[in-house]
């Protein structure tokens, strides 16, 4: 088996993995869940700013950029998502 075909087959396993364990999760815990995801996001805007900020080459630096843009969208995003969804627990006012 040849580095690509290795790789190509543990995206397919790790999809396949993802979606069994994202089908078997309860509805109740989706949002601790997101949050949870969106901290280890923090972590990986915190590492990529680490590594766009080297200044050793151009791949590395717009690795780093391009790192902090994804992982910004994805804690914003996911935090919104978290904060509309706890919404629906609140006790609404008549």
């Amino acid at each position: 088996m040849s580095g690509a075909e290795y790789l190509l087959f543990i995206l397919m396993l790790s999809i396949f993995l993802g979606f069994e364990l994202i089908n078997k999760v309860p509805a109740t815990l989706h949002t601790p869940l997101m949050s949870g995801a969106n901290a280890i996001s923090g972590i990986t805007v915190v590492g990529a700013v680490a590594l766009a900020g080297t200044g050793n080459e151009n791949v590395a630096m717009w690795l780093g950029v391009g790192a902090v843009t994804l992982a910004s969208i994805n804690v914003v995003g996911g935090y919104m998502v978290t904060d509309r969804m706890l919404g629906f627990f609140k006790k609404k006012e008549d």
